[in-house]
C-alpha cells in the first residue's frame, strides 16, 4: 500500500498512559467504542484511549482521494503517526473496524502490543458470502419498540436480540447517533473499493495476547467465519456468546466487560 493521504480524524480522547487504539464499525462512529469501552477502562487506570472517526463516518470528512478501503487504513495509519508515533499500543476494533485493526496488526506487529476484535468481519468480507444465523429475537419488549420514533425502531428492531430500555437507549446513543452522521456519498464511493490490497492474515501470525468477541446470534457477521481466522492468532481467547448479535457489547455488558479485563491482564504482563 503506498500513498498519502493526509485526512484529518475527529477524536474523542480519554485519559493518559499506555495507547489505545478503537476504531469503530461500518457507518457508526467513535460514539459506538466510547460508549463500550469507557465502563471497562473505569476500572483500569493507565491507558490513553483513543477514539477516531473513520473517513467519511462522524465528524471526519471524506475527500474525493479516499475512495476504498486501502485509504482508510492509510488515514488511520496517518493518526497512527501523528498521535502515537512509535510507542507501543493497544488495538481494540468492532466489526469492519475489526478488518482494518487485522491489518494494522500485520503491518504493525511489533507495535501493537495486544488486539482485541469485537464483533468482527470473518474470512468473508461480503455479506452474501457469510455463514450467518438468522436473526432472532430472543428477549422481546414489544413496549420498548412502540416507544421509540418509527424509523428508530425499524434500525432497532433489525439488530436487537435484547430489546430492552436499556438495550434501546444505547443503540440510540452509541450506534444510531452514528449512522445518522455518515456521509451516504462518500461511504458508497468507498464501499465500491471495499476489500484491502493486502490479506490482513497474509503474512506471519501475529503472536502476541489477542481477543476475539462473537455473538451466537449475530446476523451480520455471525460466529463460524471467525473461527478460521484462529490459527493466524495462536495466542487468541474466543469466545461465542449466547443472547447476543452484532451489538454483543450492549447486550451481554458483564460479560464483555470481564473478557476485556483479561485480555487487558494478559497483554500488560507480556508488555
Amino acid at each position: 500500500m503506498t500513498g498519502t493521504t493526509t485526512v484529518a480524524l475527529n477524536f474523542a480522547e480519554r485519559g493518559a498512559g499506555v495507547p489505545v487504539l478503537a476504531l469503530h464499525g461500518w457507518k457508526p462512529d467513535h460514539r459506538l467504542m466510547l460508549g463500550c469501552l469507557e465502563p471497562v477502562f473505569a476500572a483500569r487506570p493507565g491507558y490513553r484511549r483513543l477514539y477516531p472517526d473513520l473517513p467519511g463516518m462522524g465528524a471526519s470528512f471524506a475527500p474525493a482521494s479516499v475512495n476504498g478501503s486501502d485509504d482508510l487504513l492509510r488515514a488511520v495509519e496517518e493518526f497512527i503517526e501523528r498521535e502515537i508515533g512509535a510507542e507501543p499500543f493497544l488495538l481494540v476494533g468492532e466489526s469492519y473496524g475489526g478488518y482494518l485493526a487485522r491489518a494494522l496488526a500485520r503491518r504493525r506487529a511489533e507495535q501493537v502490543l495486544g488486539l482485541a476484535l469485537i464483533c468482527p468481519i470473518g474470512t468473508a468480507l461480503e455479506q452474501a458470502e457469510r455463514n450467518v444465523p438468522a436473526l432472532e429475537v430472543l428477549r422481546p419488549d414489544a413496549e420498548v419498540l412502540a416507544g421509540l420514533e418509527p424509523h428508530v425502531a425499524k434500525e432497532y428492531a433489525e439488530v436487537a436480540v435484547v430489546q430492552s430500555p436499556e438495550t434501546a437507549r444505547r443503540f440510540v446513543d452509541e450506534v444510531l447517533s452514528g449512522l445518522d452522521a455518515a456521509d451516504t456519498v462518500a461511504m458508497a464511493r468507498i464501499r465500491a473499493n471495499w476489500q484491502l490490497s493486502e490479506d490482513p492474515e497474509g503474512g506471519a501470525p501475529y503472536t502476541r495476547p489477542a481477543l476475539i468477541l462473537t455473538g451466537r446470534q449475530d446476523e451480520s457477521v455471525g460466529y463460524l467465519d471467525q473461527l478460521a481466522l484462529l490459527p493466524h492468532y495462536p495466542r487468541a481467547s474466543f469466545a461465542v456468546l449466547d443472547v447476543a448479535g452484532h451489538n454483543l457489547q450492549i447486550e451481554q455488558p458483564q460479560l464483555f466487560d470481564a473478557l476485556m479485563l483479561e485480555w487487558l491482564d494478559r497483554a500488560a504482563a507480556e508488555s
